[in-house]
């Protein structure tokens, strides 16, 4: 009876519109003073207990470091290069983005930040080029979403969090699923461009090739700087995130020169505002979360699931439809860190390791970034192509069947996953 107030609470304030860490906070209030009959003071010493962690720190840093990345000139180096590589093939503009995508990725560890930066430059690029408009919204809005697979992952080291497990490991996790999801569009552009005949008329002479691996060098450096820092045992995933930051910084303010100073201040404050809203949220949710193990509902949840289904894989189906449907109506944070605590005793007793369903969770983010009608990279999208949200809706369907195919593979096949957490972390 208890929960079911608690719940009708939640769903109530969440219908009104009302922001979710308002909703978060104030259910687990009315909670706790008219049923638990609790002094308020214990919410207040939660809300600070919940932002008392050393991984938090990195939040803010990785927001700095790709919005600095977003404004600069690192983004078009990348695509430059990638471009240089890869461009000449068939679809090998499309293939190029898509690789710009997972190198940015592998910077900012945001999706929205990887669709300003990369699709704001090659959209139109593609389109000029020849490509469908419709492929090539679709493929770059699809390709950003990588932004919170490949590692560093702002969505990662929330869940983490929640989870109480290394933010190392699942870095590690999320590269090869990344680097398969980043494949399949790639082979699915190579495709459309044989059946079309799209390919770029752009041919590079050896000396402008050598002067954009000259000036796209120190691009490419940083996203193996970070990683490498990172499971090298150089550093914490806290620390790389301030490493990001310096390192940005200095490519962006001295060796390419195209972020002034007015710019900066822009993107502090724009940083903070969404670094302070974040951790708000985090804050109510890891309330919630408390208030929910208290009342042990992720063991009662467990135990009417474990009576209704046998198999794990039956379970991990039917989570991955319960999620896709999330995705596409929650946002990305509140999807974390309030759905995955419930499910902790669930994942226990069926034997699912915690890593492997972080990846499966992100995956289902990634596929509620590109669903109508709350998906972030559409708005980002339409932002950037000044087209309707039917339009870019419509762009974007093969890409999110593309997803749901790689999503099923990575469920059935969760050594994809786990291989290089396994062989790095047993050395």
């Amino acid at each position: 009876m208890n929960l079911t107030i608690l719940f009708i609470c939640f769903f109530v304030l969440l219908t009104l519109s009302i922001p979710i860490s308002i909703v978060l906070v104030t259910t687990t209030a009315i909670y706790l003073f008219f049923i638990a009959k609790t002094p308020l003071t214990s919410l207040i010493q939660q809300l600070f207990n919940g932002l008392d962690n050393f991984v938090l720190l990195g939040v803010p840093f990785f927001i700095l470091a790709g919005n600095i990345m977003a404004e600069g000139a690192i983004s078009e180096r990348l695509v430059n290069i990638m471009k240089l590589f890869v461009g000449r093939f068939t679809g090998g503009l499309a293939m190029a983005s898509v690789m710009a995508c997972i190198f940015f990725a592998a910077i900012s560890g945001s999706s929205p930040a990887t669709v300003i930066a990369i699709g704001s430059i090659m959209m139109p690029a593609l389109i000029k080029e020849g490509y469908g408009e419709r492929f090539s919204i679709g493929l770059l809005t699809s390709a950003g979403s990588l932004g919170i697979l490949i590692p560093p992952s702002i969505p990662m080291i929330l869940y983490a969090l929640v989870m109480n497990i290394s933010v190392a490991e699942i870095f590690m996790a999320g590269f090869l699923p990344g680097i398969f999801i980043g494949m399949c569009l790639m082979v699915y552009s190579y495709v459309m461009a044989k059946r079309y005949g799209w390919y770029s008329k752009t041919r590079y002479t050896f000396k402008d090739a050598l002067k954009i691996i000259k000036d796209g060098i120190w691009a490419m450096l940083l996203p193996f700087i970070v990683l490498g820092g990172i499971y090298g045992g150089v550093f914490t995933p806290t620390e790389a995130a301030a490493v990001s930051v310096i390192y940005a910084l200095f490519v962006e303010l001295f060796i390419y020169k195209e972020l002034n100073f007015k710019k900066l201040i822009n993107i502090c404050r724009d940083s903070a505002i969404l670094s302070g809203c974040l951790l708000f949220i985090l804050s109510c949710a890891m309330t919630f979360i408390w208030l929910l193990t208290v009342e042990q509902l992720p063991q009662k949840l467990a135990e009417i699931i474990m009576n209704h289904v046998d198999s794990r894989w039956v379970f991990l189906l039917a989570i991955n439809f319960v999620l896709l449907i999330i995705g596409g109506l929650m946002d990305i944070v509140t999807a974390v860190i309030v759905i995955s605590p419930v499910l902790v005793e669930t994942l226990s007793r069926y034997d699912i390791n915690f890593v492997h369903f972080g990846i499966l969770m992100i995956v289902n983010i990634e596929c509620g970034f590109l669903t109508p009608p709350f998906g972030l990279n559409l708005f980002v999208s339409m932002a950037i192509m000044r087209r309707s949200l039917v339009e870019i809706g419509r762009a974007v369907l093969p890409y999110i069947a593309i997803f749901i195919g790689c999503l099923l593979v990575l469920t059935y096949v969760p050594k994809l996953s786990l291989i290089l957490p396994e062989l790095l972390l047993r050395r």
